[in-house]
């Protein structure tokens, strides 16, 4: 999604003549980080457009939004080592993490080395930097938030809840990492206790099946209380949004969720964990809260704490939203992103 909107950003084409090559190489979730017959046609298929690109227009820079692990940053490192041998500047834009991991690798370890040298990061948050310290220095960050399209359409009364029942939404694709089961485990323990709430998820299948998912709603008795509605889109998202009362994204794999600068449009306080660069967007105890990762008792005393005190949690939202109006609007994100490859 910010590869697009950058390619479609006014501010940055009518500061830079630019063009684009898209290096999306999986067609949906189940594809991606596996190898296949189609995705190595692909791969070819880019290294010519890239060599062609350099040959005809001869950028001044390449902006190169770097896969740090798995078979996409060896495919990677190829493009990276192409554009190098024609000694033009390289700011990578990293939107994942995963390298102190896989650098205990030799290989992994030397590839690193070799493809940050000489080049500027930009990062999403200082919170990632130490993914990343065994091969970059701070003079080479560059730090630039993303942002997310202003819904000018909002108008107050939209973010009025007038629920009687809480509801509480999760969206994000189900992938265990994005913290699934760990809600599931927290909404259990809130059910016990005679919590009222409804939780909603929204998002395609990911390493959990819809099947997996209702099973384990079943096995957990919290068939009256969790819905699962797949992927939503467009207006009907919106209308989600709209309806939520709280926002809970416990994952424990992630850089920065652009899920929680869409909660914080809609006013919604934020419930997550201290993963990636999420402490730059979750102030804790300001426009949500930070609980530990996989730790679902503290995640449902959490909940508890922000349904039990609805004033607080109104409070929140109103709070997460000028924050989001403040930083996180994609006209923002475009300028720095500007201003930052200007001076690079």
């Amino acid at each position: 999604m910010v590869g697009q909107w950058i390619k479609e950003s006014k501010i940055i084409n009518n500061n830079f003549n630019a063009r684009y090559l898209n290096l999306l190489a999986s067609k949906s979730v189940d594809e991606s980080g596996k190898i296949s017959v189609g995705k190595l046609l692909g791969m070819i298929g880019l290294i010519l457009n890239l060599i062609k690109e350099i040959i005809i227009h001869r950028p001044q820079q390449v902006y190169f939004a770097l896969t740090t692990t798995g078979f996409a940053f060896y495919r990677d490192c190829v493009l990276v080592f192409l554009i190098k041998l024609f000694r033009i500047n390289i700011i990578y834009h990293l939107h994942n993490k995963g390298v102190k991991k896989a650098s205990e690798s030799p290989i992994n370890h030397w590839l690193y080395q070799k493809v940050f040298r000489n080049t500027k990061v930009i990062l999403l948050s200082q919170y990632l930097y130490d993914d990343i310290e065994n091969f970059v220095s701070q003079e080479q960050i560059r730090i630039c938030p993303n942002g997310v399209p202003e819904i000018k359409e909002l108008k107050s009364e939209d973010l009025e809840r007038k629920n009687e029942i809480p509801q509480i939404l999760f969206l994000s694709n189900l992938i265990e990492s994005k913290g699934v089961y760990i809600l599931l485990s927290a909404l259990e323990i809130l059910k016990n206790r005679d919590l009222k709430f409804e939780a909603i998820f929204v998002g395609g299948e990911g390493d959990i099946s819809k099947e997996e998912f209702e099973k384990k709603v079943t096995a957990l008795n919290l068939s009256k209380h969790v819905k699962y509605l797949g992927k939503k889109y467009g207006k009907e998202k919106e209308y989600i949004y709209k309806n939520a009362n709280l926002f809970i994204f416990p994952t424990y794999q992630d850089c920065f969720p652009l899920v929680l600068l869409e909660a914080m449009q809609f006013s919604l306080p934020i419930i997550s964990s201290s993963e990636g660069g999420i402490p730059d967007i979750v102030y804790d105890g300001e426009n949500g809260i930070i609980v530990p990762q996989k730790d679902f008792l503290e995640l449902s005393l959490a909940i508890e704490k922000l349904i039990l005190n609805p004033k607080t949690s109104m409070e929140m939202g109103k709070k997460g939203r000028i924050k989001f109006l403040n930083k996180y609007i994609l006209d923002k994100f475009e300028i720095n992103l500007m201003n930052i490859i200007q001076k690079t």
